[in-house]
């Protein structure tokens, strides 16, 4: 035990408190167990830390797919209403049907070259029902595209044709406004039957 001598300026407590030194063993006890302690919450905040890193990206992912779909539905659906519009267009008293009127598909394939920058098709159907009008260049989503018309008994069929974005896609029908659709890709072409007539019978055109 050491007794030290106050001064007169110290507290009260200072001047009359008796000092021990503490044993090194318990110096050494209490710096390991103050940094087994830091450890601990180290490891503690890492692994929360992580967790909600984890949490974060997962939701981020799911948010970022729902979105991309949704945008893709919102845009395909654009275009939907783009098509259905440029048919009604075509088939009004004032509107224009086709820009090259002929039956020959020899002779409206050829009319689109230095049209448009791709080379649609324009396929003989007579055998299916499907009887050749002619063609005529359109706007849909903001683009020119190729449109072959055809006649099915009394009904137009509008065929619009533009390079595909993506590859082959089986033919989808829907209907908009009392009109059927039909939508398919094929060897780099993406294509939309819209008529009136029967969602089974248009449906034919795709194939």
């Amino acid at each position: 035990m050491t007794l030290r001598t106050p001064t007169p300026e110290e507290p009260f407590i200072a001047r009359d408190a008796t000092y021990h030194k503490a044993p090194e063993a318990l110096r050494v006890r209490v710096q390991s167990a103050v940094a087994r302690e830091g450890r601990a919450r180290v490891v503690h905040v890492g692994r929360r830390t992580l967790a909600w890193g984890l949490a974060f990206a997962t939701v981020a992912a799911v948010s970022w797919n729902l979105g991309a779909m949704r945008g893709r539905d919102a845009a395909q659906d654009i275009v939907t209403h783009d098509v259905l519009s440029a048919h009604l267009r075509s088939v009004m008293t004032t509107g224009r049907l086709v820009d090259v009127p002929s039956t020959d598909r020899h002779e409206v394939k050829p009319w689109f070259a230095g049209r448009v920058d791709f080379a649609p098709a324009v396929p003989d159907l007579a055998a299916r029902g499907f009887i050749l009008v002619g063609g005529r260049l359109d706007v849909v989503d903001g683009r020119t595209v190729a449109a072959v018309t055809y006649r099915y008994r009394l009904h137009v069929v509008n065929v619009f044709e533009r390079p595909a974005k993506d590859g082959d896609q089986p033919p989808q029908s829907m209907s908009r406004q009392g009109y059927n659709i039909v939508h398919w890709s094929r060897d780099g072409i993406e294509r939309w039957a819209v008529s009136d007539l029967a969602a089974g019978e248009l449906a034919a055109i795709a194939e």
